[in-house]
């Protein structure tokens, strides 16, 4: 199809998911007048949204099926030009790999494989770091059982996968495993590779501190050349050591993050929406990068707060429309209330935390996941969620042997 064909077509936007991160998009783009479709998961909560104009499953089969579920709605719905948005890794990585043949019906807002894959696989994603001359832990790769007995490393480190595999397993849950001496890391390399092809595992260098050295860079770029962004500290998360999602976040001036960063992203001349995550390690001052996520993030409707509206810039670039040059540093913040209080219950009954300084964090202005005042049906649904996740919910450090794929909030 060609470019004038496209132009001509009414124009909306799939969004692939329906977690809380989704329902930031839905309203981002209704709120612009935009027709927006969901296809829900597991995740239901954004086909809650009165901006969500139809809703529809997202089935869970074989990856050249999905290509052809969203081909074929492209096809019976007359949904050529119509924007691809995905709102977790999986979508993200099924968008890039199927680039082409998918852009002859959509425009597809990440980029295509040989790009994304350097933020998808942290393998390249560490290989990248060490390329462009950015900080990262200490990590390995182990080939072998054999490997990892002779290993020499010091303890404490972390198992976690390279990429997070379509079906999750109590790893990809907690996102990493700490490991305190040789024995227990065989152990638990054994039983990783139980879970996953063994080339997926990998060993990290455990980064000490806490939410006070987590730190994030969210942009929207074309070729590598930000066009909007913001620079957050992500002060806490559930579960602190780990986190499955964030709690609370709020937006900083730290131009070493900002800097860092775009060493990064200019070298792959990165475009679409990402954040790349870094913590400031205490023993040398460094920002040490973690990861790089190619989609929305969970906290991304912060930035609307300081007149940084990721989804809909995004529209715009993709839409070849001008997106002023915009670096949202005004401060504002992010929570998760019912998370965030049990969160910060335990970092005060640790010690780390007290309560004049907790509540003093939630000054506004505050932006939250699921309350809108024009769009309150989210937020009662998300209350309800949120205290059936509640009964269901191990305690932080707990082996979890069975994972909640209907209830468990997804990524940072």
């Amino acid at each position: 199809m060609d470019g004038q064909s496209r132009a001509a077509a009414p124009s909306g936007a799939i969004v692939i998911g329906g977690d809380y991160r989704a329902l930031g998009i839905v309203r981002s783009l209704g709120r612009h007048g935009i027709p927006v479709w969901v296809l829900k998961d597991d995740h239901t909560i954004a086909t809650a949204s009165r901006y969500a104009r139809r809703s529809l499953p997202w089935p869970a089969v074989a990856e050249s099926e999905q290509v052809a579920y969203l081909l074929d709605l492209a096809a019976r719905h007359q949904l050529a030009g119509w924007l691809l948005y995905p709102s977790g890794d999986e979508a993200a990585g099924l968008l890039a790999r199927h680039h082409a043949v998918l852009s002859e019906s959509f425009r597809v807002t990440v980029p295509p494989w040989d790009v994304t894959r350097w933020a998808y696989d942290k393998r390249l994603t560490y290989q990248l770091a060490a390329e462009v001359g950015v900080d990262h832990p200490w990590t390995c790769h182990p080939s072998s059982r054999e490997e990892i007995a002779a290993l020499d490393c010091t303890f404490p480190v972390i198992l976690k996968p390279a990429w997070k595999p379509r079906e999750l397993n109590p790893l990809t849950t907690s996102k990493a495993w700490r490991v305190e001496d040789r024995r227990a890391l065989i152990a638990r390399y054994d039983e990783a590779c139980a879970l996953m092809p063994p080339d997926v595992v990998m060993v990290q260098e455990l980064i000490p501190g806490g939410g006070e050295t987590q730190f994030s860079y969210a942009g929207l770029l074309l070729d590598g050349h930000p066009l909007a962004s913001v620079v957050a500290r992500r002060a806490r998360q559930y579960p602190m050591d780990f986190g499955r999602f964030s709690t609370f976040v709020e937006l900083v001036d730290e131009p070493g993050v900002e800097s860092t960063a775009r060493r990064l992203l200019t070298a792959i001349r990165y475009t679409g929406l990402i954040e790349v995550e870094f913590k400031r390690d205490p023993r040398d001052g460094c920002y040490k990068l973690l990861d790089m996520n190619p989609r929305v993030w969970g906290w991304h409707t912060l930035g609307q707060r300081v007149g940084v509206d990721f989804p809909y810039l995004l529209w715009r670039l993709i839409q070849e429309q001008p997106v002023p040059e915009t670096r949202g540093h005004r401060p504002a913040r992010w929570v998760w209330l019912l998370p965030d209080l049990v969160t910060a219950a335990r970092e005060v009954k640790r010690g780390s935390l007290s309560p004049y300084a907790y509540l003093r964090s939630l000054r506004p202005p505050l932006e939250f996941p699921f309350l809108a005042l024009d769009d309150l049906l989210p937020a009662l649904v998300g209350v309800s969620q949120l205290i059936q996740l509640a009964c269901r919910w191990k305690e932080p450090g707990e082996r979890r042997d069975r994972t909640d794929t209907k209830m468990a909030p997804a990524g940072p």
